[in-house]
Order: structure tokens, then C-alpha cells, then sequence
């Protein structure tokens, strides 16, 4: 069995959104501990949201729903929120599932910031 361990990490260097980095996996295991944890990122930030999964190497149901709930949070907050960097697989599994039809979905970190600077 492999290790559940997601790590998020805010890039401060980013002033035009809230990039937060997704590390690891996100399964049944830690998907509450991920959500607990975006949600605390994000609370107060009046800031596009951006998440960079380039380095997700899996994610569950568990998982999509954590981000499909913080999606749900930002559209009631009228705050942008898209994800970039989709490994292959993970980009299959969020087409699969249709999120990619409901929350932005860009193929690189440059773009989405582009998306949002206009």
C-alpha cells in the first residue's frame, strides 16, 4: 500500500492569485485532512485561486470531491478558481469525471496566471 501523503505549498511569489502547489496523493485517507487544509489557505483570500497539480500523482472520488467542494465555496465567494498542470493521468481521471466542463482546468501555471492578468 502506498504512502497517503498530500503536501500543499503557497507560492508567495505569485501576487496576481493564490497558487497553491498539490504534492503528493490525495485518496480516501487524507482527502478530509486536503480539504481541512485547502479550505484553510483559501479562507480570507479574496484572491484568484490556483491549483498546480503538476506534482499530484494520484487522486480518488474522495479527492475530486474535496476540490469540488472548495470549487463550489469559491463560486458562492464570486472567486476564480482553476486548476493547471495536470499530470496525464490525473487530467484523465477530472475529464472522466466531468470537472473539467465546471471548473477551469489550464494546461500550464503561465496560462492560468494569464487567465486571470488578462
Amino acid at each position: 500500500m502506498q504512502n497517503s501523503h498530500v503536501e500543499l505549498q503557497v507560492d508567495q511569489a505569485e501576487e496576481a492569485a493564490l497558487v497553491i502547489n498539490v504534492i503528493g496523493r490525495i485518496d480516501g485517507v487524507n482527502a478530509q485532512e486536503f480539504y481541512n487544509n485547502l479550505s484553510r489557505k483559501i479562507d480570507g483570500s479574496d484572491s484568484p485561486v490556483i491549483l498546480d497539480l503538476e506534482k499530484l500523482t494520484y487522486i480518488s472520488s474522495a479527492g475530486l470531491r474535496s476540490i469540488l467542494l472548495i470549487a463550489k465555496t469559491l463560486k458562492g465567494r464570486n472567486t476564480r478558481f482553476m486548476l493547471c498542470s495536470l499530470p496525464d493521468p490525473i487530467k484523465e481521471i477530472v475529464e472522466i469525471a466531468g470537472f473539467d466542463k465546471i471548473i477551469d482546468v489550464l494546461t500550464s501555471r503561465s496560462e492560468a496566471i494569464a487567465e486571470i492578468t488578462g
